[in-house]
């Protein structure tokens, strides 16, 4: 156990250490330096090159397998839109339903979909940092024999099968055949990795 704990840590500290580093910038001209951009204007790009949506539509995409991976608040998303929208990226049409207030629907441009499949094309040469507290309080834990080690596996072992059995539930609803997976095959791809590699965490919780 103290062996693949010690490696477990090596690796995630390595990564957080690394985090503040000056970042490498790319040889094509005009990108950005790569760990400065600002990533969620790309994945506002993305949402809206599958469809029209309200700025709420946006800011729920983040509760499913977008959340797995990127997190954005209100806050973030509705400034970003704006930015967005006055760089000609994006722009919007009112819509109203019933009595309520018109609600903005944003649509994609040519240059934003043109900004969209660059960064898309663009390599993605550096990891990001991954921020786990339940790595970063066994860090601090010296024995093998510490008694609080049961206990904090167990409330994560709960946790993770949990969001395992979410996963395979998405999996089976968003892509009940052959025909769903062909029409978004980069979607499927993200929930494969996240089932695989909560599978493996957990596979790791259970050994110990």
């Amino acid at each position: 156990m103290v062996s693949e704990v010690k490696a477990q840590l090596e690796l995630f500290f390595k990564n957080w250490f690394n985090k503040d580093r000056k970042p490498r910038q790319t040889g094509q001209k005009g990108l950005s330096i790569i760990g400065q951009r600002n990533r969620l204007q790309y994945i506002i790009l993305g949402l809206l090159n599958q469809r029209s949506q309200t700025g709420y539509d946006l800011t729920k995409a983040f509760d499913h397998e977008i959340g797995e991976f990127w997190q954005a608040q209100h806050s973030q998303i509705y400034p970003m839109l704006k930015r967005m929208e006055t760089d000609g990226e994006i722009t919007h049409q009112d819509a109203v339903t019933g009595e309520k207030l018109a609600k903005k629907v944003y649509q994609l441009t040519h240059k934003g979909r043109q900004k969209l499949e660059a960064w898309i094309s663009e390599p993605s040469p550096e990891l990001t940092a991954t921020k786990d507290e339940f790595i970063l309080k066994l860090y601090f834990i010296r024995s093998a024999d510490d008694p609080r080690i049961p206990a904090m596996i167990h409330e994560q072992v709960t946790l993770h099968q949990a969001q395992l059995d979410h996963l395979h539930l998405r999996m089976a609803t968003v892509f009940p055949d052959q025909a769903a997976i062909d029409a978004a095959y980069g979607h499927y791809l993200i929930l494969e990795h996240a089932i695989e590699r909560e599978t493996q965490y957990l596979a790791w919780l259970n050994r110990h």
